[in-house]
C-alpha cells in the first residue's frame, strides 16, 4: 500500500509548493499493532522497520534529511543552527525550528497536534508538538517569540496548519479542573470535552498570526482509522507530520 498524506492549501497553493504533509498510517513496513507507517522509536516497534518508514517519508517529500525529537510533552524549542545531510533526532524537545532548505522537520503524534509553521519571507519553518500540556504551556507562543527574536520573522507573515489530532468530539478531560487552567475552560464543549483545535487557533492569533493564515485539518485521529490513536487503541504507532523549507 502506498504512502497517503494530508496536505494543506496554505503550503500547496504557492509558486513553489512546500514539501510537507501529515501522514496516515498507510504505506510502511511495520506489523500489527504498529501497522504500518510507524515513525515512533519508543513504542516497541523494530528499530530497523521504523528507520525504513522514516526513509519512505523522506523520499516521498524529497527531503535531504529529517530532523525529529524525542518528545517529552514539555516546552523546549530546538533551533537547527547548521544544515544537516542525514537524519538527526535530538533529545527532550517538543518544537523544531530550521532556516535551512531541504530539512524536513518531523513531529510524531498519536492524538496530539502538530502545528506546522512557515515564513515565506524569511524561508523559516517550524513544527510543534502540541498535546494538552503544550497547550497549557502555550508552546505555540514560545515558538513564535523565538522566530521573531532569533530569526527576524514577523508574525503577520507566518502561515500555520493544525494537523489531524484529537477532535472536540473525543477530547475528554474528566479532571479538567485540575489539569487545565481557567483560561482554557471557555473552550469546553459539553461537560468534559474540549476543542483544542480552537485553542491552538486562539494561541496562534494571540501571537500575531493572521486568521486567514491558519488552516485546520479538522480530522479527529480517534475517529478516523487511517491514523494512529493512543486514545482509541492504547498500544500503537506514531503518525508523522513533516514540513521542509
Amino acid at each position: 500500500m502506498e504512502v497517503k498524506v494530508h496536505t494543506y492549501r496554505l503550503f500547496s497553493q504557492r509558486e513553489r509548493p512546500l514539501p510537507h504533509g501529515s501522514f496516515t498510517r498507510s504505506g510502511g513496513v511495520s506489523p500489527l499493532p504498529y501497522d504500518s507507517l510507524n515513525v515512533g522509536k519508543g513504542v516497541g516497534d523494530d528499530p530497523e522497520l521504523v528507520a525504513e518508514n522514516r526513509r519512505r517519508i523522506g523520499r516521498h517529500l524529497g527531503c535531504k534529511a529529517l530532523l525529529s525529537a524525542r518528545q517529552v510533552h514539555g516546552s523546549g524549542v530546538y533551533l537547527l543552527r547548521q544544515p544537516i545531510n542525514q537524519d538527526l533526532e535530538v533529545e527532550g524537545y517538543d518544537a523544531l525550528v530550521s532556516p535551512w532548505p531541504g530539512v524536513g522537520l518531523m513531529i510524531q503524534q498519536a492524538d496530539c497536534q502538530a502545528v506546522l509553521l512557515h515564513d515565506p519571507r524569511r524561508g523559516v519553518t517550524a513544527n510543534i508538538h502540541v498535546g494538552w500540556r503544550g497547550s497549557v504551556a502555550n508552546i505555540i507562543g514560545r515558538v513564535v517569540t523565538l522566530l521573531v527574536e532569533k530569526l527576524g520573522c514577523r508574525p503577520v507573515d507566518l502561515l500555520a496548519a493544525v494537523s489531524p489530532s484529537l477532535g472536540p468530539c473525543c477530547a475528554e478531560f474528566v479532571n479538567y479542573r485540575l489539569e487545565l487552567p481557567l483560561e482554557l475552560h471557555p473552550y469546553r464543549i459539553g461537560e468534559h470535552y474540549f476543542d483544542f483545535w480552537a485553542i491552538s487557533r486562539a494561541q496562534l492569533e494571540a501571537a500575531g498570526v493572521e486568521p486567514r493564515h491558519i488552516e485546520t485539518a479538522g480530522i479527529c485521529t480517534r475517529c478516523h482509522p487511517a491514523y494512529f490513536s493512543y486514545r482509541r487503541d492504547g498500544l500503537c504507532g506514531r503518525n508523522a507530520s513533516v514540513i521542509a523549507g
